[in-house]
């Protein structure tokens, strides 16, 4: 039986971060994923927003990692010459939301976004003609990249310090056993010293197949898709447009690819809770990733209500993904869940759930946490 230091399961932007974390602190490192190329569940379906730290409760896994990462990933993008563009945001509200507006600024304050303003609507049209709004943010630091750039450069990092990627390996279970992970891999048996779980929309199934996790410890998922409608030519918009949020997500917002295409979205479809068989199968290949064009008359009303001279017939169904959530529907927004040895009595086992955005921004402070763990 072969034996190595870290099993990591997922090699989506979290479990490539964390994988290279490990290797350069000179861990012997497997990524195992179950699909035929590296983030193709959650980490390849969203719009590469770079987050500055705003939304989430202060004292947060979410907060202090998206700080964090954020700091690191410019600097990792500096470093390693990917695409990517500090595009700055505005946060819009009429003046009916400006109490929600002005909660949203103080917790981005006290997050540590320290470059947060508050400027009046004429400001905001100065610096963007198109807009229509009372009162707004202005985020400097928020910012775009090119996530498949960043996932193969941590690949590159990791596999440069050592480490192993195994494609289509899809993992069966785990036993401990013998002071190890015993895990079953396409009928074969790898020993580790560190079994991690970051396996995205799979996490919950993958940690009811490792033998001794106590079903308490493996909480309830909720997956939400979201949407995306695309617009036809170049955009009137340098920046990154968001309205203030909406339960289940940050609204309809207008964000820019690094070509500087612009896309609307996302919306938020609650899905049904997906079947046995499906969890069994992989819930990658369990949703429907199709955007209906019904869907683009929600997307209209919603642009034109700060955007008024959105062209008729200007927008066309984009791309989708789906969310692993912890929290449901008219629940509030669920933190992190990062989960080791001391949470759930397991020796060498790290579980990661509900790792949706800000995942992508915080994924470098991710790796940092888990290799603190190890």
């Amino acid at each position: 039986m072969d034996r190595i230091d870290v099993l990591v399961i997922g090699a989506g932007v979290i479990g490539l971060a964390i994988a290279r974390e490990l290797a350069q602190a000179g861990r012997e490192v497997v990524i195992l994923e179950g699909q035929s190329a590296i983030g193709t569940g959650t980490s390849s379906r969203n719009s590469g927003v770079i987050h500055a730290g705003i939304y989430y409760p202060t004292g947060s896994n979410k907060a202090r990692w998206c700080v964090e990462g954020r700091h690191l990933l410019y600097a990792y993008a500096r470093k390693h010459h990917l695409n990517h563009r500090r595009t700055e945001k505005l946060i819009l509200a009429a003046s009916s939301e400006s109490a929600r507006l002005e909660n949203l600024f103080k917790t981005g304050l006290a997050n540590g976004v320290d470059d947060l303003t508050m400027i009046s609507g004429q400001k905001a049209r100065s610096m963007e003609p198109e807009l229509r709004c009372d009162i707004a943010i202005h985020s400097p630091s928020t910012g775009i990249i090119d996530v498949h750039d960043l996932m193969l450069a941590l690949l590159g990092d990791a596999q440069a310090h050592g480490a192993t990627l195994a494609l289509q390996s899809r993992f069966d279970r785990s036993t401990w056993a013998n002071g190890r992970w015993e895990s079953e891999i396409l009928g074969q048996k790898v020993a580790c010293d560190w079994l991690i779980n970051a396996a995205g929309l799979d996490a919950a199934a993958v940690a009811s197949r490792i033998e001794g996790l106590g079903g308490q410890h493996i909480p309830k998922m909720f997956f939400a898709k979201g949407s995306y409608a695309r617009l036809q030519g170049r955009p009137p918009f340098s920046r990154l447009i968001y309205p203030v949020p909406v339960p289940g997500g940050l609204g309809t917002h207008l964000t820019l690819d690094c070509g500087g295409q612009a896309q609307f979205g996302p919306n938020v479809q609650w899905l049904d809770t997906p079947s046995a068989q499906q969890i069994e199968t992989g819930l990658i290949q369990a949703f429907d990733y199709a955007v209906n064009a019904d869907e683009l008359e929600g997307f209209e009303r919603d642009v034109r209500s700060w955007w008024p001279g959105l062209p008729n017939g200007a927008l066309t169904p984009g791309y989708s993904g789906v969310r692993p959530k912890l929290s449901g529907p008219g629940e509030p927004a669920a933190d992190f869940m990062l989960q080791g040895p001391s949470d759930h009595g397991c020796p060498g086992l790290i579980n990661l759930f509900g790792f949706e955005s800000p995942g992508l921004t915080s994924c470098l402070a991710i790796g940092r946490a888990v290799r603190a763990i190890v």
